[in-house]
């Protein structure tokens, strides 16, 4: 009996040792790693620009906001609300926001801005979203009701506008009873899938211009010539994020779900076998220059998993994430000795026409520059953990 208490003791102590030595969950060294890099304020340090009102600290606001839901823990609640009032001023005007740029990209911070109006009951959250709102009113549109991607870029419907202006539409729809909106809401989508769809992948094409007169633009259909991966991951985690608001009884609910679901199918099949990750130019992988790139991967994964969670996809989808998952750890994560979280291979940025014009040809794409820890798969690489662990859950 002796002997018996003492292995049971062994036992019990290399059990305790086991549980102080274990890794916290991805998601926890995710928020930890980009709290440790950017405890202030989400800027790049050598990036000017990135300190205006932009959607790139919506998106990670947003895996924040998520974050606490997820674990409770009001540590990350707070890093929202202590980023948002670095722009949103008492009466609740938003700091280096002008509306009347009418650029869509700006309107995706409204998101968390709602999020804090509902933590914080504060109503300058409340009056900013209403600016936000107010933009969305009066944005132009195309003539069958999509949003301008800019006003700068008229006629223009692009893939990430519909994650940009969508998901804060359809939350603020949700939250003040605006039941007649979605429709709108619905519209962008099913804009985008007339128009912008490649029915030779099944995917749909960077930009599309309704006037025809931009140089990029196909002079039969309008769309830019190329399938990039991010523009495709803006409109997947747009979609299934807006589907979290969608009242269940709308009639256009079902098709945007069918959409989705097509979509993530498409998207499957365009997968690297190897690697299980996606390449920059989606259906070019083999084009000598593309390369396998992050946050078309992360948000990919983001969205096989969601969907998995929501019911929306088959369960098969469930090994497909976990697949993409270690894909993302094994291809683009490195870890410093701290345990602070790197994410490489980030695609900068890739849009279409302006000065220098960027005319969406392959060459242009995999010519952009790449950046480590870039918010853009920062955010969905985060989102996709949450994802993960709910769904293993």
């Amino acid at each position: 009996m002796k002997k018996l208490g003492i292995v049971t003791f062994l036992l019990l102590v290399t059990l305790a040792v086991g549980q102080q030595t274990k890794k916290p969950l991805w998601s926890e060294r995710i928020a930890q790693s980009f709290m440790t890099l950017h405890p202030d304020s989400i800027v790049y340090p050598d990036e000017e620009k990135s300190k205006r009102w932009n959607y790139e600290q919506g998106l990670m606001l947003e895996a924040f906001y998520q974050m606490w839901m997820y674990s409770g823990n009001d540590r990350y609640k707070m890093y929202i609300k202590k980023n948002l009032d670095h722009y949103i001023r008492e009466d609740g005007s938003i700091n280096t926001y002008k509306l009347s740029e009418f650029n869509i990209d700006n309107v995706s911070p409204g998101k968390p801005v709602l999020r804090a109006f509902e933590m914080f009951s504060e109503q300058k959250y409340k009056w900013a979203a209403d600016t936000l709102r107010r933009q969305l009113a009066l944005h132009p549109r195309t003539s069958e009701g999509g949003f301008w991607h800019k006003q700068i870029y008229p006629n223009q419907m692009w893939l990430d506008g519909l994650y940009m202006g969508e998901p804060f539409y359809a939350l603020y729809s949700s939250m003040f009873h605006d039941s007649a909106s979605f429709g709108d809401i619905a519209n962008q989508f099913l804009l985008i899938a007339k128009h912008a769809y490649d029915k030779k992948t099944g995917l749909y094409f960077h930009g599309w211009d309704e006037s025809r007169q931009q140089q990029w633009a196909n002079k039969e259909t309008g769309c830019s010539p190329n399938i990039w991966g991010r523009a495709l991951g803006w409109y997947a985690v747009g979609l299934i994020d807006v589907l979290d608001y969608f009242p269940e009884n709308h009639p256009k609910r079902k098709e945007l779900i069918t959409i989705f679901q097509n979509l993530m199918e498409n998207v499957l099949k365009q997968r690297d076998e190897k690697s299980k990750l996606w390449f920059q130019v989606v259906d070019k992988q083999n084009m000598p220059g593309n390369y396998l790139e992050a946050s078309a991967s992360c948000m990919f994964t983001y969205a096989f998993a969601k969907g998995v969670n929501k019911g929306y996809l088959k369960d098969t989808f469930s090994k497909s994430a976990q697949e993409s998952f270690q894909g993302i750890i094994d291809r683009f994560v490195t870890i410093q000795p701290t345990d602070t979280i790197y994410l490489n291979d980030v695609v900068k940025v890739s849009g279409l026409g302006g000065k220098p014009y960027r005319d969406g040809s392959y060459e242009y794409y995999i010519s952009e520059p790449r950046r480590t820890n870039d918010f853009k798969g920062y955010g969905p690489f985060f989102l996709a953990a949450i994802e993960i662990e709910k769904m293993k859950q």
